[in-house]
């Protein structure tokens, strides 16, 4: 019996009764679903609609009950290279390769997923008034599994305040700002705008058609709203945020993207690479999408007010293609596609252009640090073992030197894993050789979240 089957065996005979029970529901939610995705779902949208979701939902919450409820408070990653789910074993190549189909026939081939889309239109049209399509059946799979995940998140991690608390955050954002208040603006005949992603990120927030110059009157009340969050966001209230609590404010505490990495991701997030290479294409590479996003929206600009004779030839192949690497194969295909295989950030570590200007922001005017008590530290390697950004934060904590990478996104998960207590998030003063006279310094440990009096 070769490796991957006998970490199989060994994270099956680890299931408990309850465990397995929900397995089994998951199961039947799953089986519902490619019934529906083999053309079902649009004979008998609702049915197969509950089965599936109330399969993934029941299952996957007693599962994670069961998994956790009778463990002492701690963080439990016994075993996680030992199951080849979350070591890279066949049930990971597997789901790997599952996702990423999915995401190639939802970008380029959604008549191949026709019936999950019609299993999608009882819900459609309860929230939207219209059928579904493949975004809005897209957004739904989403949603459901930042919420679903997110709960087994919080059972794993429920002695961490800190950890409750962004996840809680994450949830809530996904759901209200990014599903549901989009659905409600449709109804309304109005775009289907997300709050939660801004201009890096969406790179249509600030282009010019959204901005109804050529006939203002058509952009109406909500329109002017979408304006105007959409230059607040990036030039004013995203320095300002930054510069108190570092890019976990939107990484770690808004993001959607951000959020599925969390929850979705978690027992992904020991993949990440920490090799020195790989940290030198990082910056590369991300850097690389932040100069190309910024290019494409100066030639939109450009082009719109010179009425697509200066550099109409240029900036529409340019649109394609950055549309085509990085907005869908970046961010959608390998970035979440890659989860059980490269770990759970990779868009927001090698592509995410919004993660590139606020690690800009973090690293050089940002109070956020993690500071390390290097006399305290034993070495064990839990913090870079479990950095989802490929930090090694051990030889920070070793030399007791503060942590300050634009790559950091600030879950804590380092600060959570410690055995000692070695490590802390901190919002500093100005003067970070003096941080005693702060009084407003927020600790995050293993142990919770603490303000010093």
């Amino acid at each position: 019996m070769n490796n991957s089957n006998l970490s199989i065996a060994h994270s099956e005979s680890d299931l408990n009764g309850k465990q397995k029970i929900g397995l089994a529901l998951v199961g039947i939610g799953l089986l519902a679903l490619l019934i529906a995705w083999a053309g079902a779902g649009a004979s008998a949208p609702l049915a197969f609609l509950l089965v599936a979701f109330f399969g993934f939902a029941i299952g996957g919450l007693l599962f994670a009950h069961a998994s956790y409820q009778d463990k002492i408070p701690g963080i439990k990653n016994n075993g996680v290279y030992h199951k080849s789910i979350s070591a890279r074993g066949i049930i990971a190549w597997i789901l790997a390769i599952l996702i990423t189909g999915f995401y190639i026939c939802l970008y380029w081939f959604p008549a191949y997923i026709e019936g999950l889309i019609r299993m999608h239109d009882p819900l459609s049209q309860v929230l939207r008034n219209k059928p579904a399509d493949q975004w809005f059946t897209y957004g739904t799979f989403y949603t459901v599994a930042v919420l679903i995940m997110g709960i087994k998140f919080i059972y794993k991690y429920r002695h961490n305040t800190y950890q409750i608390i962004r996840t809680i955050s994450v949830m809530c954002f996904q759901l209200l700002l990014a599903y549901l208040l989009p659905a409600f603006l449709a109804t309304m005949n109005q775009p289907e705008a997300y709050f939660t992603y801004f201009w890096p990120l969406d790179s249509y927030a600030l282009r010019p058609e959204w901005f109804g110059w050529n006939d203002p009157a058509s952009v109406g009340m909500i329109g002017y709203i979408i304006i105007i969050s959409g230059i607040l966001l990036p030039f004013v209230v995203t320095p300002i945020l930054t510069y108190l609590y570092g890019k976990r404010w939107y990484c770690s505490w808004v993001c959607g993207c951000g959020g599925l990495a969390e929850t979705a991701g978690d027992p992904f997030r020991q993949l990440s690479d920490k090799s020195l290479t790989a940290w030198k294409i990082e910056r590369w590479m991300i850097y690389a999408v932040l100069v190309a996003i910024t290019l494409l929206t100066i030639l939109l600009w450009v082009n719109h007010q010179t009425h697509n004779e200066l550099l109409g030839s240029i900036t529409e192949p340019y649109k394609k293609t950055y549309g085509f690497l990085i907005a869908s194969m970046f961010s959608g295909v390998i970035g979440v596609g890659f989860y059980p295989i490269m770990g759970s950030r990779v868009w927001c570590r090698f592509g995410c252009p919004m993660a590139a200007l606020l690690g800009l922001q973090q690293k050089f005017f940002s109070r956020f640090r993690i500071t390390a008590n290097g006399g305290q530290c034993i070495s064990c390697g839990n913090c870079s073992t479990y950095c989802e950004m490929g930090i090694d934060v051990r030889a920070y904590a070793q030399r007791g030197q503060d942590i300050v990478r634009a790559s950091c996104v600030g879950c804590g998960i380092c600060a959570a894993v410690c055995p000692r207590g070695v490590l802390r998030l901190e919002n500093a003063a100005d003067d970070v050789n003096n941080r005693t006279k702060d009084i407003r310094t927020m600790h995050i440990s293993k142990e919770g979240i603490s303000i010093p009096m």
